[in-house]
């Protein structure tokens, strides 16, 4: 545990990462590479990531295509796809699959919705844990001796606004998110 207020930063900053990843995984019917980040593929006898086994690209903002380095992967590919639990159809063509990217219904996008803001409030969380972790380092110190009580005053308001800067952050991300979620 460290009151130090750059590795408080640094930790709230790795949950705000986080929470990007989470939500660039998050289908808004525009195709994005990082929707097919979770697919893995059965090739050579193990498990790999999708693109260990091909380059996936969007060339229309409909569409995503894999291409597939081994032809004799393309079917594997497909179906690692269709099995991924992401509601896409992939067709293979030749080496390359494409994966149309389907119209959301309104059903699915109040999902995607209550998906993002359980992502959100998961990065809160995280956030809150770093705030409280400096704190009682702060509590610690003063206790033994390290700071006086002035000090951890004003330390705490630090880790405190630290705190609110990072939960802002993840709440405008939350509402970018939202947004694109309503108008794609």
């Amino acid at each position: 545990m460290s009151a130090d207020p750059k590795e408080l930063e640094r930790r709230m900053a790795g949950g705000i990462d986080a929470f990007k990843k989470d939500l660039g995984g998050l289908r808004t019917g525009r195709a994005s590479v990082n929707l097919l980040e979770p697919v893995v593929v059965e090739a050579y006898g193990q498990r790999l990531p999708l693109n260990q086994v091909g380059t996936v690209s969007a060339p229309e903002p409909r569409l995503l295509s894999v291409s597939v380095w081994d032809k004799g992967l393309v079917a594997a590919t497909a179906k690692a796809i269709r099995d991924a639990g992401l509601g896409l159809n992939p067709a293979p063509d030749g080496q390359l699959v494409r994966i149309p990217i389907p119209e959301l219904t309104a059903e699915r996008r109040a999902e995607l919705s209550k998906v993002a803001h359980k992502y959100a409030e998961q990065a809160r969380v995280a956030i809150r844990n770093v705030r409280r972790d400096g704190m009682e380092a702060l509590k610690k110190a003063e206790k033994d001796g390290k700071i006086a009580q002035d000090e951890h005053r004003r330390r705490g308001e630090e880790v405190q606004k630290l705190t609110d800067r990072f939960i802002k952050t993840v709440d405008d991300t939350l509402a970018t998110k939202e947004k694109e979620i309503k108008t794609v």
